[in-house]
């Protein structure tokens, strides 16, 4: 049997060079967003041409210290086979389990990002569909109702693998945020967005009136919508996002 780590679809980065730039890249725009949490959280990305082996951040450094060259490879075993350093265990188990069990999983974000991880401490953390950001995750976001602790083993990353079998997103309670998707491109898309929405509702509810909810077949039509904005938009905000980088975070690249 092949393994489920698989190749990019047409339009994504797929050679291992250029994925190691837009991994890189994604690191540092998650830091500049304040979307990072000193040397924990963690993204990674399958290599097409060599099945069951994918790329991460070694644990140590910083997301704005990212480099293209600084990644290392490791396979489904958890060996290193490039690059200098070693992985944090909790990265290694979510992110070997998912590429191996999710088969669309090319690429896996992990993130403490402060609104959505907000969310995920109240007794209610459902993402609502009251305003056009949350549109974009209108039945794709699954939610783990249990803190079990750090996932250091295959049972509480299978947990983690079981919420993503049909859903893109996934909010860990009281931990924080999981994000799959094709591309680089796509992932780095919903994360930025899904912080967008979790702080607009967190916002809504300061102002202490009722959400204005949107009629149900509205939401329905606008969610349809969104399938289509996001693959038209999500390469070009990974583009906009490295201009940036390149003229205020440059060296990720090399």
């Amino acid at each position: 049997m092949s393994d489920p780590i698989h190749a990019v679809p047409p339009g994504g980065a797929c050679d291992e060079a250029a994925l190691r730039v837009d991994l890189a890249a994604a690191y540092r725009i998650l830091a500049q967003e304040g979307l990072d949490d000193g040397v924990f959280n963690h993204l990674s990305c399958a290599i097409p041409a060599e099945p069951g082996h994918f790329l991460l951040k070694p644990f140590g450094p910083l997301f704005e210290e990212a480099t293209a060259s600084g990644l290392i490879k490791i396979d489904r075993t958890g060996t290193i086979v490039a690059g200098a350093g070693h992985w944090e265990p909790t990265a290694f188990h979510i992110h070997s389990r998912i590429h191996a069990a999710v088969p669309r999983a090319a690429c896996i974000m992990h993130s403490h990002m402060p609104y959505a991880t907000a969310l995920t401490g109240l007794e209610d953390m459902r993402l609502l569909p009251f305003n056009q950001s949350a549109m974009r995750f209108v039945g794709r976001v699954a939610y783990l109702e249990a803190y079990d602790g750090l996932v250091l083993d295959e049972a509480a990353a299978d947990r983690v693998v079981a919420a993503h079998a049909t859903h893109d997103i996934v909010l860990m309670a009281n931990h924080g945020v999981l994000v799959i998707g094709p591309t680089i491109a796509e992932c780095l898309y919903d994360l930025h967005y899904l912080e967008i929405a979790a702080r607009d509702q967190w916002l809504a509810r300061t102002m202490g009136q009722p959400l204005r909810m949107i009629d149900p077949a509205v939401v329905a039509h606008a969610a349809r919508q969104m399938v289509a904005e996001r693959k038209m938009s999500a390469a070009v905000h990974l583009a906009a996002m490295k201009r940036r980088l390149d003229r205020t975070l440059p060296g990720y690249a090399w």
